[in-house]
């Protein structure tokens, strides 16, 4: 699996929750392929006592199946190769440390785990990605409750976007940004993930 490319605010919702800007073009990070685990493992989350928090951020992901530079929406919604949920996981507490201070996100957004991911699914299933709905449910609590209307920017053309920043790569992830709602992960949470008739269960150890 290649490199992670995460949106960040492409939920108003999201953006304001946090006291942030609603952005006019995409915000791009990226995550390490060194920080992918999957769902079907107990979520372990870094020592709060030394790194503070450990927030959630459930998110629609693409996998890509070919190359993109510079390209066409059209040619963006042809390199998708598969579909699935991931989980963000961001010590907040460091983010917001480091953002005061001007400094890079990556220690708060890289570390080992920061990006769990489920099983990907053949992206026919969703049609033109314009009406994908998806839920966090915690210890049985709805906390997330996404849809891809509600994007900023629409998949297709963040894939473009993106391509045109940089070149994307046959197995490179985007995690597409996260809905409102996000928030503390404690251990021994229950954690399940839905995407239409699909469903990941998990917990945090």
């Amino acid at each position: 699996m290649g490199k992670v490319v995460c949106v960040g605010r492409n939920y108003a919702a999201h953006a304001r929750e946090l006291g942030n800007e609603v952005p006019s073009s995409p915000l791009l990070f990226m995550k390490p392929a060194s920080s992918i685990v999957t769902v079907r493992n107990p979520l372990v989350c870094p020592n709060s006592a030394v790194f503070g928090e450990t927030h959630y951020e459930a998110e629609l992901c693409i996998q890509l199946a070919a190359d993109l530079s510079n390209a066409t929406t059209e040619q963006a919604q042809q390199a998708i190769g598969g579909v699935t949920l991931g989980l963000d996981l961001t010590l907040r507490d460091l983010q917001t440390k480091l953002k005061d201070k001007g400094q890079p996100w990556e220690r708060a957004k890289c570390f080992d785990g920061a990006c769990v991911l489920a099983d990907w699914i053949d992206p026919h299933a969703f049609g033109d990605f314009t009406q994908v709905h998806y839920q966090l449910y915690i210890n049985n609590e709805l906390k997330q409750d996404g849809d891809s209307a509600l994007m900023l920017f629409p998949v297709y053309e963040l894939l473009a976007e993106i391509s045109h920043a940089f070149s994307l790569q046959a197995g490179d992830v985007i995690m597409t940004g996260t809905p409102s709602g996000v928030g503390v992960l404690q251990a021994g949470d229950e954690l399940r993930l839905v995407l239409g008739a699909h469903e990941w269960r998990t917990r945090v150890q």
